[in-house]
């Protein structure tokens, strides 16, 4: 009898100590926090608006009703072209599990200026390629809400992929907790 209330003690203290440390989604490579590798809930660390609430534009949170949501908005340059391929692989790998909007950042798609706006990490003045990835995640109450990650970096394949693959595993967990 002693034996097992040892083993019952020792894995509540297991489940609690899982629990402490931010397990949110099985699999989930990345948290929700607010550096620069993390899933965000309001401005990031690098940010000028530092811990302020993102306006998520309208579209993204129709889609993320449904799945997480990837948004790429570049240029036909030289610049962009790695990352312009690496999506392109990453789409066609993993895109029936997520959203994608391929909007170019000329100007002759209205929905880049809100997105960019919206999704840039560091503020101030925005360049493509950008990156953003949406999904849902509990904040640091539990209440389910809309997480991104972006970049204006060319990051390639492997880290596009990273991004994406934590997305799904947070939806997957979370989208039947609760909606945008």
């Amino acid at each position: 009898m002693y034996i097992i209330k040892k083993i019952v003690y020792i894995a509540s203290l297991i489940t609690v100590l899982i629990l402490a440390t931010g397990f949110n989604a099985v699999g989930a490579q990345y948290s929700v926090g607010s550096g620069n590798d993390d899933w965000w809930t309001t401005y990031p660390t690098q940010s000028p608006g530092f811990g302020s609430d993102v306006k998520h534009p309208q579209w993204v949170l129709d889609a993320l009703a449904n799945k997480p949501v990837v948004v790429y908005i570049h240029k036909g340059c030289d610049y962009c072209k790695p990352q312009t391929d690496a999506m392109a692989e990453v789409v066609k790998e993993y895109g029936d599990k997520f959203t994608y909007y391929d909007i170019p950042g000329d100007g002759s798609d209205a929905r880049a200026g809100p997105a960019l706006q919206a999704y840039d990490p560091t503020g101030g003045v925005t360049y493509v390629p950008m990156t953003i990835i949406v999904t849902l995640a509990p904040d640091s109450n539990g209440k389910v809400q809309p997480i991104w990650h972006s970049t204006e970096e060319v990051t390639g394949k492997a880290w596009i992929e990273d991004y994406v693959k934590d997305a799904i595993s947070y939806y997957g967990s979370n989208s039947a907790n609760g909606k945008n």
